[in-house]
């Protein structure tokens, strides 16, 4: 009887390795197998003792994430920044924050990642400025500055009402009334964040020269933040508003047609790809859809597009359900492009938090990784899920930092529990920091770090790297097409990844029962008669019998079929 089942790990690094040789020589993109971390770089690791996370920081974990299995980390913004929204208002982008290093360090880090085969993403701000940046400051100065049609200004409807019934992500108004001008500015986010005028090409030529720049720098592409809002209608139509519906800060709910995913966009995305192209990169978009064909419109007919539109329907499922999960797969099975699979990330709860019942939380947090690491596509993990970290909400007003959290409380806490220290030993704050960190380290971190959990063959952690380590090394879990089972299942996900003749079993119990299952393997097409077990969440035989397999509450159970 074994916990974990799984090939000699000693071998790690060299069987990567192997399978991105293989890749290079098959011709294929490098991101198309590779496993993309995001990093909150605030809260990663603290180098100099100042409380915040930092490059130099990062670039000494990077060990730890050669060792996890990681191919491509994804930074949220370190450009210079007031952080009015912690770096998503940038006021340089051609430079580092201060507050996270020097450009020298980046360097460094880009350099330090080749070695080990981890490429580095960053989060490249297109749709607003922070007010702070240069052309944002000559666009104000007057209405006849040559930069003034880089951002959006435009008279109000009246004296002291703006040009329309636009309201912002973060409360209030769209709209900044600049008195010197007696203008408005559009911002979809923060006042501090005014919106970019696309339909000028001079900022295109000016964004995809910050692309470039970057490009020669090292940087392997790209997460394009808030990628829907480039453009807005040039009438500014109002939006029509959703019966009755009040939002967090008091606003009327809007159907926001107006002003997100205009069909113009898809050309910027189009010149940005070509420019991408020319340097072997990668574009990941922050892709917010309700539905697969609009979601198929950002790779492009032709794949010219994005070649990774981030699929947030499968992350807002919500809850534990295997009829819902399978909906989703089955959708994203349905055409050719390279699906794109997140969990959590910095703007949404946690996981471990979102999905936990309270009683199994660390096998939910198990079967979720079973899911999405073997799918067919790229999954994005979030820093600190490999090891089970939960969300760590503001108790009070007083200790909220994020400014969605300070205009919508309590109905809207903000994002300040999902972005708290990396915990990765049970020293004082976690390891992340000798001084206090600027966001609070949760409370299970003496439990639930990197240091306890390496040691603990039946962690999280240890799972999270097992289960990486099949998916990067076993052909079916890297390029197998996906076979659904057992469909009419309420509970259990089964679905088999084949490739040339080689079958790998997923089962996985969505419930918080135990359960048996037989499965329809003939009626698939597939011949096996037993399965050789190649990681579980729980203590099963090494072999099983395909005829009924039996699984623990919320139990995942990876096998190649004989």
């Amino acid at each position: 009887m074994r916990r974990q089942i799984l090939g000699v790990l000693f071998s790690f690094s060299v069987c990567l390795n192997l399978a991105a040789v293989a890749q290079e020589k098959a011709g294929q993109p490098w991101w198309q197998h590779a496993v993309f971390y995001e990093i909150y770089p605030r809260s990663f690791a603290d180098s100099n003792n100042d409380g915040l996370g930092d490059i130099k920081g990062i670039t000494s974990k990077l060990d730890y994430l050669h060792w996890l299995g990681v191919d491509a980390i994804w930074l949220t913004p370190m450009f210079p920044s007031p952080q009015v929204d912690f770096g998503y208002d940038v006021s340089d982008y051609e430079n580092v924050d201060p507050h996270y290093g020097t450009l020298a360090d980046m360097d460094q880090l880009i350099a330090e990642g080749k070695k080990r085969g981890i490429r580095i993403i960053l989060d490249f701000v297109v749709n607003h400025t922070s007010d702070q940046h240069p052309w944002f400051i000559e666009s104000r100065s007057s209405k006849t500055n040559p930069k003034r049609d880089w951002y959006i200004w435009r008279d109000g409807k009246s004296a002291g009402q703006p040009p329309n019934n636009w309201t912002s992500l973060f409360g209030g108004p769209a709209w900044q009334l600049d008195p010197a001008a007696n203008q408005w500015y559009y911002h979809y986010f923060y006042a501090a964040q005014p919106d970019l005028n696309w339909r000028n090409p001079e900022v295109e030529t000016a964004m995809f020269d910050v692309a470039r720049w970057w490009y020669r720098r090292g940087a392997a592409g790209f997460r394009l933040d808030a990628v829907t809002n480039l453009f807005e209608d040039p009438g500014l139509t109002d939006n029509p508003l959703v019966d009755h519906q009040i939002n967090a800060y008091g606003d009327p709910v809007e159907q926001e047609i107006h002003n997100l995913e205009l069909p113009e966009l898809h050309g910027v995305l189009q010149r940005l790809r070509k420019v991408s192209d020319e340097y072997d990169g990668v574009l990941i978009g922050e892709t917010w859809t309700d539905t697969l064909d609009q979601l198929k419109l950002y790779y492009g007919q032709h794949g010219n597009e994005l070649q990774l539109p981030i699929d947030f329907r499968f992350f807002a499922v919500g809850k534990i359900s295997a009829p819902e999960f399978r909906k989703q797969i089955a959708d994203a099975e349905s055409f050719e492009g390279q699906p794109v699979y997140v969990f959590s990330n910095h703007d949404e709860p946690r996981h471990y938090t979102k999905y936990g019942d309270g009683q199994h939380n660390d096998q939910i947090a198990k079967l979720l990784a079973s899911l999405y690491l073997t799918l067919r596509g790229t999954p994005i993990l979030y820093y600190g899920e490999e090891i089970g970290m939960e969300n760590n909400d503001p108790k009070t007003k007083e200790d909220v930092q994020d400014p969605i959290g300070k205009l919508g409380w309590p109905k809207d806490k903000g994002r300040d529990g999902e972005r708290t220290p990396m915990q990765w030993n049970t020293q004082p704050n976690a390891g992340f920091s000798q001084v206090k960190p600027w966001n609070p380290v949760d409370a299970l971190y003496q439990q639930y770090n990197v240091e306890a959990e390496r040691r603990d063959p039946d962690s999280i952690l240890n799972y999270y790297r097992n289960l990486l380590f099949l998916r990067h090394t076993n052909p079916a879990l890297l390029d197998g097409k996906y076979v659904a089972l057992n469909q009419d299942d309420p509970n259990v996900l089964a679905y088999v990844r084949s490739y040339a003749g080689k079958h790998v079993l997923i089962v996985l119990n969505m419930s918080g029962s135990h359960q048996a299952i037989k499965l329809d393997l003939p009626s698939r097409g597939i011949s096996a008669k037993s399965s050789k077990v190649l990681l579980a969440s729980f203590k099963t035989p090494e072999r099983g019998n395909i005829n009924k397999i039996d699984l623990e509450p919320f139990g995942a159970y990876i096998a190649q079929l004989e």
